[in-house]
């Protein structure tokens, strides 16, 4: 029976959820149907129960829940050549692959770590990891499977690092991003200027490109749609800030250290000098605003690429590196983990695991757009021609936020905090401070 860690704050979450989505039921497995073998023609009558039984037992079937969503390349890729190729390889093991949006997947595991109704294997954004590991859900793979190293020693170290909590992994990363800097060519072309290399460029640039446009409406030298850490960690690091110790352990000295609140400080005064926007109510939406000439500089992802060829396919952009502080070019990395659970089938789900993570695999949602981890994959030539490779290699020097089970309400509280500042209610200083004691708090807990 799995065992779930004693904690009364998660079980209190724990249990508001379950109240608040009681409608929400576990995914049972798929009815297997059996294969009988026809040897036997005498006392086929006594003989059928027990075939059909021996049958039963050989053939399993796992549960795959992830967020693939339903309509996407990804998913007509994973149900179509994935599943059937991986059933091909190992007869006997059958996939169920049941597709839910991001955040109702979150909810969907909160809720059933307390029914043990858990799949087998969950495609999990890399930031949950640290919350399901406390829960005590997640199986530790570099102690319960012999054949680990091997398995992780292909794939991109950086992105392993979003599995790994107090010392242990509990995933393989599945596909990894990043963000980098999209800028209007015209824009700069018009306001003589190069792309930023470096921080003091940008802010020169935003500044300088803001204003309003020949229609007379208001223009922004740069868009960031939130103040969250995905939105503030690459100014932070690359400014030579950070938000804790490298062990994780501590806040004070590091996220109210004079680098961090440098970063935050330079964004309050941008945005005090009308020159970035996107994280208020009634803002321009960030592809709208980035294609019809209101932004003129974005932080954004590979999946931009495709918004942008779909909603203004002739608007003329480029992309650069993230502009470099005093700590160099470091921007933040995103992406998925896949992850098996200790209830789970584990030697069917492993192998799953391990042929998600191939180099056949990666390849092929690499055509979707998906960056792969994979090592081999990597230097494929489907990889190299696609339209995100140039966040390739910004994905080298990519750090991965805090792998902390508090790290969401840091992460809330970071945007609450920043957000007075922006407003004037606090200077950086003051509200990093403040913030400072409260994560020192929260990761104790």
């Amino acid at each position: 029976m799995m065992k779930v860690k004693k904690n009364k704050k998660l079980l209190a979450i724990l249990l508001t959820t379950v109240m608040s989505l009681a409608a929400l039921t576990g995914c049972g497995e798929s009815p297997v149907e059996s294969e009988t073998g026809s040897e036997s023609q005498v006392s086929a009558t006594a003989e059928a129960p027990a075939a059909t039984e021996s049958a039963s037992q050989e053939e399993v079937t796992i549960n795959f829940w992830h967020h693939y969503s339903a309509q996407s390349a990804e998913n007509e890729t994973l149900m179509n050549v994935l599943i059937p190729e991986f059933e091909k390889e190992n007869p006997g093991i059958k996939v169920n692959a049941v597709s839910h949006e991001w955040a109702d997947l979150h909810q969907k595991i909160l809720i059933s770590a307390q029914s043990n109704t858990l799949p087998d294997v969950a495609r999990l954004d890399s930031a949950w990891v640290p919350e399901f590991e406390k829960m005590g859900i997640l199986t530790a793979l570099d102690e319960e499977m012999s054949d680990f190293n091997d398995v992780s020693g292909g794939l991109l170290e950086s992105a392993m690092s979003t599995a790994k909590v107090d010392g242990h992994f509990y995933g393989l990363a599945l596909n990894t991003n990043t963000k980098i800097l999209f800028y209007n060519v015209q824009a700069f072309k018009d306001a003589g200027i190069e792309a930023p290399k470096t921080m003091d460029e940008f802010v020169d640039a935003a500044k300088k490109l803001a204003g309003t446009n020949a229609n007379g409406q208001q223009v922004w030298g740069y868009d960031e749609p939130a103040l969250a850490g995905w939105n503030l960690c690459p100014f932070i690091w690359s400014m030579g800030g950070s938000i804790t110790n490298e062990e994780e352990t501590k806040a004070s000295g590091y996220i109210n250290s004079p680098e961090t609140v440098k970063a935050i400080e330079t964004l309050a005064e941008l945005y005090q000098a009308g020159a970035i926007t996107g994280w208020n109510a009634g803002d321009i939406p960030m592809t709208d605003g980035f294609g019809t000439g209101r932004y003129m500089m974005l932080l954004e992802g590979p999946w931009k690429v495709a918004e942008m060829q779909g909603s203004y396919p002739d608007f003329e952009y480029a992309t650069t590196e993230m502009p470099a502080g005093d700590a160099g070019s470091i921007s933040v990395l995103g992406g998925e983990d896949i992850a098996m659970f200790n209830s789970a089938n584990k030697d069917a789900a492993w192998k799953f695991m391990k042929f998600m993570t191939s180099e056949f695999a990666e390849e092929e949602m690499a055509k979707c757009g998906q960056i792969p981890v994979n090592k081999e994959a990597l230097e494929s030539d489907t990889v190299k021609a696609a339209d995100y490779a140039p966040f390739l290699e910004a994905i080298k020097t990519a750090k991965s936020r805090p792998t902390v089970a508090c790290w969401s309400e840091m992460d809330s509280e970071l945007s609450v905090a920043v957000t007075d500042v922006m407003n004037g209610k606090k200077t950086a200083q003051e509200a990093m401070d403040k913030l400072a004691e409260r994560f020192d708090e929260l990761l104790v807990e």
